[in-house]
């Protein structure tokens, strides 16, 4: 079903991605190293849980990890490989297929992330391979003390010695991913090592219509041509905001209520992921806003901080700049900044809707 907030597991429950099933299938019979990205809120989980789905892997909430502490500990990590094994092997005894994961017997103190990655790499032997996902993987740069430098360490050796065993990592902070894996720095453990790119883009208005009506097929609802329409220009095409309208439209069978319904709840985590943004810069809160406003040339966004009491100079505010594309909040292009999500822009005018 379209209209459920839970990541999908299935193929048949997710819309007009085999472009991107495709893409990364290939990816992974080509490179031992496969990135997912999109912006927030796109597919990517939904995605990369559904390729999954009846296969020999492990998906790993990095965001979630993060978010525990603050920081991401070598036992956590084994801890959560250990749960997500656990589960493994039963689905495994489901199908009837044997396997004996040693790690899994032991506490985190007494094995080590290497071992593990060759006993997932044994499995892969006789599987076929083994897939190792780490979702929202650029959280992985507050692993340990060294910045995530040791996975990254035990990602090249996985590149190099462990033929069987497949990474994808996702990133919805594309430039924070690439900097983190730094592959073109001789200075970074995977450095030389080519990886394959899969990007999951917003839907097309034609297919976001599409998209809406389907699910209300699928809940037997018939929604007036205008009201896609009025939808899409609003939310754009990305899914996530999509069958948010679509649930409160299927609750309130009211257009306005439900587009008013799905900002708030648009706006709440928002205003989440905006705090923790905030708490790197003030100044970040501040950009997104003069962008929001039209202020989104580099003179206006600069004149905007100083009118706000934050008066930046040219080298700060570049990077600030830089910093906000590579996290993928916004876009630049002829000198002129964009919100990556339009709903953001809606959120942060903090202004009704003109749809």
């Amino acid at each position: 079903m379209l209209f459920d907030l839970r990541p999908k597991s299935r193929r048949e429950d997710i819309f007009d991605r085999e472009k991107e099933f495709k893409e990364l299938e290939e990816s992974i019979k080509t490179y031992p190293l496969t990135l997912l990205l999109g912006i927030r809120r796109v597919g990517k989980s939904s995605i990369l849980r559904a390729y999954l789905n009846g296969k020999p892997g492990i998906i790993i909430d990095c965001r979630e990890l993060y978010g525990e502490r603050g920081h991401i500990t070598r036992e956590d990590l084994i801890r959560e490989l250990q749960a997500s094994g656990s589960l493994l092997s039963k689905a495994f005894a489901k199908f009837k297929i044997s396997i004996d994961l040693k790690f899994l017997k032991l506490e985190p103190r007494e094995t080590s992330l290497r071992e593990i990655f060759r006993e997932l790499n044994e499995v892969g032997e006789k599987t076929g391979e083994f897939i190792l996902a780490f979702d929202e993987a650029q959280y992985l740069r507050f692993y340990g003390s060294r910045g995530g430098k040791d996975l990254l360490a035990l990602f090249a050796y996985a590149y190099d010695s462990l033929s069987n065993l497949k990474i994808i990592l996702t990133g919805s902070e594309v430039g924070l991913l690439h900097d983190f894996l730094n592959i073109g720095n001789y200075e970074s453990p995977l450095y030389g090592r080519v990886t394959g790119e899969v990007y999951v883009k917003p839907f097309d208005k034609d297919t976001s219509i599409k998209f809406l009506e389907k699910g209300f097929d699928e809940v037997g609802i018939n929604i007036l041509r205008d009201e896609l329409e009025r939808a899409v220009r609003i939310l754009d095409g990305i899914p996530g905001w999509l069958v948010t309208f679509g649930v409160e439209y299927t609750k309130e069978g009211n257009f306005e209520r439900a587009i008013t319904r799905t900002l708030e709840i648009a706006k709440g985590l928002i205003f989440g992921e905006l705090k923790e943004l905030e708490r790197r810069s003030p100044r970040y809160m501040i950009i997104l806003q003069a962008v929001a406003l039209g202020y989104n040339r580099w003179s206006l966004i600069r004149d905007y901080l100083a009118i706000k009491g934050y008066k930046t100079p040219e080298p700060r505010l570049l990077e600030l700049l830089k910093n906000l594309k590579k996290m993928g909040w916004i876009e630049e292009k002829d000198e002129t900044y964009y919100l990556t999500d339009p709903v953001v822009s809606i959120i942060l005018k903090g202004q009704k809707v003109n749809s």
